[in-house]
């Protein structure tokens, strides 16, 4: 595995990550997106021995109007997207290893070489952070148990006016009705408030056992798969030898509440962890939203 000065004409190097101190012979016969061989760009300086993760791509998939497109194909884009994780996840296994966005493009290997030399120290201190740590990301769904309003008391019975006391005319059914529409819906805003407590609940719990916490939007439903309404999506870095200890907090929250359900994922690379928009690439795609389809 050695490195490439140049790339041919409609040609771009896709970089992965990049590892601190990594064994080149740990992603021999690896992969990456597209099917392409994955290859290192090595540099060694005042911040140790770095080592890109990357492969050659084709413009017409990976160019900035074709990944425009492409990032609009959930297909492509999770296809990409795991590919991805599967390189940076084999480094993270025999090194500290700081992944970058998803489709982080560079003219050629000279680029790349650059950009660890201009920023070795960032890549040093993020590395520092991250040796001997994973993250491991926490979803929590709300089902119709949790979500459903509670139910509301049976009115009194009303016992019919005597003949000599008057009616309250017709206007009382539509008062009636108003009312209880507008019971239903404070109800529902207090079940709303509840499972908002509860999702805040199980973070702040999770997050007294982690290093470091993050929040992230909630999954598309396309990705997820998943039924009930994403009420919690976090990622946690861990030391690794916490994560036992972790996923059985993470599994008692999801019992302490009817309707909630706590899942668990990792170990993975530090994705949320590392502030991947610093390489300053030529082009870059798709971000977080393609990490969620593997995460």
């Amino acid at each position: 595995m050695t490195d490439h000065d140049t790339v041919g004409d409609g040609l771009a190097v896709y970089l992965y990550g990049v590892a601190r101190g990594l064994d080149p012979a740990a992603l021999d016969g690896a992969a990456g997106v597209g099917g392409a061989p994955v290859r290192t760009v090595v540099r060694t300086g005042p911040a140790g021995t770095l080592t890109a993760l990357v492969s050659t791509v084709r413009l017409d998939q990976y160019g900035e109007a074709a990944l425009r497109e492409n990032l609009e194909d959930l297909a492509w884009l999770e296809e990409t997207a795991r590919a991805h994780h599967d390189v940076v996840d084999r480094a993270a296994h025999a090194a500290p290893t700081a992944p970058v966005r998803i489709a982080t493009i560079y003219r050629d290997d000279a680029r790349v070489a650059q950009v660890l030399d201009e920023q070795g120290d960032r890549f040093a201190l993020a590395l520092d952070r991250v040796a001997g740590r994973a993250e491991w990301g926490v979803k929590a769904y709300a089902h119709r148990e949790a979500l459903e309003p509670a139910q509301a008391p049976e009115p009194a019975p009303v016992s019919e006016p005597a003949a000599s006391e008057p009616r309250s005319g017709a206007g009382g059914a539509g008062t009636a009705y108003l009312r209880r529409r507008q019971d239903e819906r404070r109800r529902r805003a207090d079940a709303g408030r509840k499972v908002s407590e509860q999702a805040a609940a199980i973070h702040d719990g999770l997050a007294e056992l982690a290093v470091a916490a993050r929040h992230h939007p909630p999954q598309d439903p396309k990705l997820s798969g998943r039924d009930g309404v994403q009420i919690l999506n976090a990622a946690y870095l861990l030391e690794d030898g916490d994560a036992e200890a972790f996923a059985q907090a993470a599994r008692a929250a999801g019992e302490r509440w009817p309707g909630i359900e706590v899942e668990v994922t990792g170990p993975w690379p530090p994705y949320s962890f590392i502030d991947t928009t610093d390489p300053a690439p030529e082009t870059e795609g798709a971000g977080r939203a393609a990490e969620g389809a593997v995460r």
